[in-house]
């Protein structure tokens, strides 16, 4: 018979198998949907009016519903059901639903109506002499786009949902389907309405978020929902509670992504797509590897506690950061070295020139650093979240954020000075506070959980960093044998070639997490071969 902290590690990874496969299916098309943007508009000033309308939407359904409403409503939500009370899980469902409902739409409105000072006053507040025509355009963007956060609100709270009952293959796939509505819009509205095709494409995309998982919603068993209903029961009030500090930690990380967006219009033009583009590239191995993971371990995390568990949860949270830390090392390192192949072979193409390549490769580049960091705080704010304590992260965060807003100020004005694209020196400070962050919170949830096998993270640690540099070797040894050859096999040859070094590693290293992977790849071929 299995340990219970042992089945709960198993359960925990299948969960994240399935999620990856979703999530890498989400960033192909996610690169399909990024190249043929690049390729109709570059990065010229309407993207960038695009982008920075874009900002509000984002804010609001990160504030509200996908960052703070999402992660205090899933412990309790979990804790509900398990208690044996399905009617009040369900009831709570219900509430929150309602609440999205009538606060994200009501801040939509506003929105839209006071649209022109919005992107006035803080959009373009550090660029008052943008021409007029940019800020028109922002501005009429943004009342098209603001149909979509209460969409997505009401979509997160039902990937939540699902999510708890062990169902990660249909929400995982939504991001998909999201992407597709913006395909679908660059396809058929784009060539008749230009930027505002993209627009409409953005909110088809929200619906179709939301649809795709409508349908198993609704076939839990004893699912029932009940509109405006319930929104004074303990349990609301209970993941209210939770949710204020989770939503100034997450306010914090918003202002962090809308003092960027401020500072990078008021850079040299294609600044502020180019650092979407950097970041939408960096979050590619971030969302495969650390979301897919986080996404996977917070119920079980939430199990855990709610049943007294807390050592097992120890042992599920170790085992969860080692694996995070065997991906997402070298995908950091590879995506260092190959992020102007990269950019050239997704992105270099129709107004998508040079210059181009050279502002988003420079943005990779300082995002990547942060990558590892990026995903430690993921997998260690559920941890957190899982134990119904959200003040302790979000204070982190907080701190964290504003030392993000104030290292972007000055490592853009170094860059400026020492010569260097200042939109670096954004990049570079978002890495550089998650980072620090990042060691707050291990240091934290060491003191919370008491017994912490610090020892076996730090091991991991030594062991994917050697081996990811012998990996980094290799790739930047074949980059330099094969300067003058075509793109496309230069890049096939050096991610090949890093795989098999880092697999050759870590198999020589003996690590558990390379045997225990082999293993599994084993058994599903001998079950497909079998059937």
């Amino acid at each position: 018979m299995q340990e219970p902290t042992q089945t709960n590690s198993n359960q925990i990874a299948r969960a994240a198998g399935t999620v990856m496969f979703a999530y890498i299916l989400s960033n192909i098309t996610g690169l399909i949907r990024q190249v043929m943007v690049s390729n109709t508009f570059g990065t010229g000033k309407e993207l960038d009016a695009f982008y920075a309308a874009v900002t509000i939407p984002d804010l609001l359904f990160n504030l509200l519903a996908g960052g703070a409403l999402a992660s205090a409503f899933i412990p309790i939500f979990t804790e509900t059901l398990h208690k044996d009370e399905p009617r009040r899980a369900f009831g709570l469902f219900s509430a929150i639903t309602s609440l999205i409902l009538i606060i994200l739409g009501l801040a939509s409105v506003i929105t839209v109506v006071f649209a022109p000072g919005i992107v006035n006053s803080i959009l373009y507040a550090f660029d008052p002499s943008l021409d007029e025509a940019t800020k028109q355009l922002s501005i009429s963007l943004l009342r098209v786009i603001m149909i979509a956060p209460t969409v997505f609100g009401i979509s997160g709270i039902v990937m939540g949902v699902l999510n708890t009952h062990q169902k990660f293959l249909v929400p995982s796939l939504a991001p998909v389907v999201n992407w597709a509505g913006w395909i679908i819009g660059l396809v058929f509205f784009v060539p008749s309405m230009g930027i505002y095709g993209l627009a409409w494409g953005y909110v088809l995309g929200a619906i179709l978020h939301l649809g795709i998982q409508l349908p198993v919603l609704l076939r839990i068993e004893r699912f029932v929902f009940s509109p405006f209903k319930g929104l004074w029961e303990p349990s609301v009030m209970k993941v209210l509670s939770l949710v204020g500090p989770r939503l100034l930690g997450v306010g914090a990380v918003q202002v962090n992504f809308l003092v960027n967006t401020m500072i990078a219009a008021g850079l040299e033009p294609g600044s502020l797509s180019a650092i979407n583009i950097g970041r939408m590239v960096m979050t590619m191995p971030l969302f495969v590897i650390a979301q897919a993971i986080a996404t996977a371990a917070l119920p079980t995390f939430s199990a855990q506690v709610a049943k007294g568990q807390k050592s097992a949860m120890m042992v599920s949270l170790v085992s969860t950061l080692r694996g995070v830390l065997l991906l997402s090392l070298p995908a950091a390192v590879g995506l260092i070295l190959l992020r102007e192949p990269i950019t050239i072979l997704l992105f270099q193409r129709g107004q998508f020139n040079e210059q181009s390549t050279q502002l988003v490769s420079w943005a990779i580049l300082w995002f990547t650093v942060g990558l590892v960091g990026h995903a430690l705080v993921e997998i260690l704010s559920r941890a957190f979240y899982a134990l119904h304590d959200t003040k302790t992260p979000v204070a982190i965060g907080v701190l964290a954020m504003g030392l993000n807003v104030l290292f972007s100020f000055i490592f853009s004005g170094w860059f400026r000075e020492w010569g260097l694209i200042p939109l670096g020196g954004l990049a570079l400070a978002n890495s550089l506070a998650t980072a620090i962050e990042s060691i707050v919170l291990l240091v934290w949830v060491r003191k919370r959980l008491g017994v912490f096998d610090l020892k076996s993270l730090m091991v991991g640690m030594v062991q994917f960093s050697v081996v990811s540099a012998a990996m980094g070797l290799a790739i930047f040894g074949w980059l330099v044998m094969s300067q003058g050859t075509d793109k496309v096999f230069q890049l096939i040859v050096a991610i090949v070639l890093g795989i098999a070094v880092y697999l050759m590693g870590v198999t020589v290293a003996r690590v558990p997490e390379a045997r225990v992977f082999a293993e599994y790849a084993m058994g599903k071929l001998n079950r497909k071969s079998a059937s």
